[in-house]
This record gives structure tokens, C-alpha cells and sequence, in this order.
């Protein structure tokens, strides 16, 4: 497929912007790209009337904060897409299912969907926030990201495992498991988010881990457009 090179210079120069948290330099944002400088401030200059990038007074070079109204006008088609993968998880698991993104450090829950059976309900609604630190979603967020000399015993596990498991961090008495979605904006900034379970008392942390990971595999293939292999 043939594409169009100053998008994709474009595009790839936010992936490497977006990777930098201390902002990047035209020289070596040029060197990444493997572009000459002066192409490079095109780029960047592209990125700047678009909001999407800004430069400070020390030259360095940030996401800007249109990223961040276009990761908001995704929301609402990834809560469409979501919505039949989580009822149909909440459905298989007879548990609270719920889909969170990474809202700087917080994990902040966008969807929801109950269980038809049972009475007992956890109080964890949309809009729901708290660290990436505590909980089955955020500890699934942050095992998504790439490893960290200083990365916990719990992130590293659930690295290992491809979800993460957390009883009573976020209730007194409720259990969560959690897998990450894949990265669904391919060479534009990530939107990180992860699906998961949680109800009140014990889990059946098997057979809910198997259907959390396969729903998030097969929701981040459908958001990918990519082509679906097993397991």
C-alpha cells in the first residue's frame, strides 16, 4: 500500500514526542527520523498549528494539548465498540464489567456493564478514579508500558501473565482482574486502556483471567483492523 510520506513523517514524530516525557530536540527528533533538520521543523511546525506539538522556552519539544481533545472525540466510539465485549464479559464472568483508560497517573473508569444475574453490585461506576498504582486496571495499564529498572513485584507479574489480579485496593471486599488493551493508535500518541471484572468476595481468577485476556485480545484486533489469530 503506497502511503503518503509527510503524514508519515508526521505521525512518526509524534510516536517519538510521545515516548519522550522530558520532551525531544529537532536535532534529535532529526536523527530519529532520519530526516534533515530543516524537514524536521516542517514537521514540527505542522504539529504546532495543529495543537498537536509545542515547543518551550528551552526548545524542547512536547505533545501539545490537542492530543489530548483528540484521545476525548475517540472516547465515545471506543464506549460503542466496547460495549458488547464488556456485556458479553460481564455476562460469561457474572461480574462488573468495565473498560478504564490512563488519565495521566490516574486509571479513570469510561464504561461499565452489570451482570443481568446476581444482587450484590461494587461501586465502581463510570467516572470511578484512582492511581495507576492500585487496582487490577491501572497495575494492567502500567504492565503495558515498557519495562522499568524500578517496575513492582505486581506490574512485572502481571507483565508475565498478560493481566493483573488485585483484591481490596480499591473496595474493602471486592476483587478485580484486568488485561491491557494493545496500542490502539499505532504511530500517534497512545491511548492506553485495559478491560477487566470485579465483584464483591472471591473470583474465580482462572477461568475470568482467560475471558478478560480474550476480550481485550479480540477488542484491540477489532480497534487495530488487524487480522485475528488464536489464542
Amino acid at each position: 500500500m503506497n502511503t503518503l510520506q509527510t503524514l508519515d513523517r508526521g505521525l512518526s514524530a509524534l510516536e517519538i514526542i510521545a515516548r519522550r516525557r522530558d520532551g525531544i530536540s529537532i536535532a534529535d527528533l532529526s536523527e530519529e527520523l532520519g530526516i534533515h533538520r530543516a524537514v524536521t521543523y516542517r514537521v514540527v511546525a505542522t504539529l504546532e498549528a495543529h495543537g498537536l506539538a509545542t515547543r518551550g522556552g528551552t526548545g524542547a519539544i512536547r505533545l501539545g494539548a490537542g492530543v489530548m481533545a483528540l484521545a476525548g472525540r475517540f472516547r465515545p466510539q471506543l464506549r460503542a465498540i466496547a460495549r458488547p465485549f464488556l456485556a458479553k464479559l460481564a455476562a460469561r464472568t457474572g461480574a462488573t464489567a468495565f473498560l478504564s483508560v490512563a488519565e495521566g497517573e490516574d486509571c479513570v473508569v469510561i464504561l461499565v456493564e452489570e451482570p443481568e444475574a446476581g444482587v450484590l453490585r461494587v461501586g465502581y461506576r463510570t467516572g470511578s478514579r484512582h492511581p495507576l498504582s492500585r487496582g487490577a486496571a491501572g497495575i494492567a495499564i502500567l504492565s503495558g508500558r515498557p519495562p522499568r529498572q524500578d517496575d513492582p513485584q505486581a506490574i512485572l507479574r502481571a507483565r508475565a501473565d498478560g493481566y493483573s489480579v488485585t483484591r481490596g485496593q480499591i473496595q474493602q471486599g471486592a476483587m478485580g482482574v484486568a488485561s491491557p488493551l494493545r496500542d490502539m493508535t499505532g504511530a500517534a500518541p497512545r491511548l492506553e486502556a485495559a478491560i477487566g471484572v470485579v465483584t464483591i468476595g472471591d473470583l474465580h481468577v482462572a477461568p475470568a483471567a482467560e475471558a478478560v485476556k480474550a476480550g481485550a485480545a479480540e477488542l484491540s484486533d477489532l480497534l487495530l483492523d488487524a487480522p485475528r489469530g488464536g489464542g
